[in-house]
């Protein structure tokens, strides 16, 4: 039986901070939720929120102490992604390496696939 592509993976800095951003909430909230949304000049941009509550058909990842849910409008665009936590001189923030991106715009905040 083939096994099954997980829908994401996080990497140890990803899960650091999911974990840092937790603990700062002002609302009680069981972990943090991914989706997509059209968005840019590439078509879709990627969505972060605290989850309140689990939806039903939510793709629930538990993985290094944290848990994320995926939308489920979200997970066929996501699925097999790493999720990263990338600090820099410039800048810092969540980095998604995603197989299914056929493109990115040129200032990184959209992609299609």
């Amino acid at each position: 039986m083939p096994e099954r592509m997980t829908a994401l993976t996080l990497t140890d800095s990803a899960a650091e901070r999911i974990k840092t951003l937790m603990a700062g909430c002002d609302k009680p909230a069981i972990g943090l939720r991914i989706g997509v949304s059209p968005k840019g000049c590439s078509g879709l941009s990627y969505t972060l929120e605290f989850a309140e509550q689990r939806d039903p058909m939510d793709e629930v990842v538990e993985t290094k102490g944290v848990t994320v849910l995926i939308d489920p409008r979200a997970t066929m665009f996501i699925l097999g992604t790493e999720m990263d936590y990338v600090t820099d001189k410039m800048q810092a923030g969540f980095v998604f390496r995603n197989p299914n991106e056929k493109g990115r715009c040129g200032c990184g905040e959209s992609f299609h696939v």
